[in-house]
């Protein structure tokens, strides 16, 4: 089956999470990820199945692979998956999710 997220799709996607929500991806990383300690994260790359990162930990970038609940076939399902795992991170670290816009 192939990927339905071109390279340019793709890296627009990554702009918009590291340009406004970084701190967002941390918590994804931190929760979702399994990395607590993580101290930065930047989102690098996803597919159909789920979206990568590349978290600082102890000073050194680790890849990190969080996995969306259903193979995603349109774009407009990322940002309702990618909401979704902020929410459940906020949760399972005890903070509380802003507003939603």
């Amino acid at each position: 089956m192939t990927d339905p997220f071109s390279p340019d799709v793709v890296a627009q996607i990554a702009r918009h999470m590291n340009d406004d929500h970084s701190a967002d991806s941390l918590l994804i990383c931190r929760s979702l990820g399994g990395v607590p300690r993580a101290t930065a994260a930047r989102m690098v790359g996803l597919d159909a199945d789920g979206i990568d990162f590349a978290a600082g930990l102890d000073g050194v970038e680790v890849p990190v692979r969080v996995p969306f609940a259903h193979r995603l076939t349109e774009r407009s399902q990322v940002r309702h998956e990618v909401v979704r795992m902020y929410q459940e991170a906020c949760a399972a670290l005890g903070v509380p999710p802003r507003p939603a816009k």
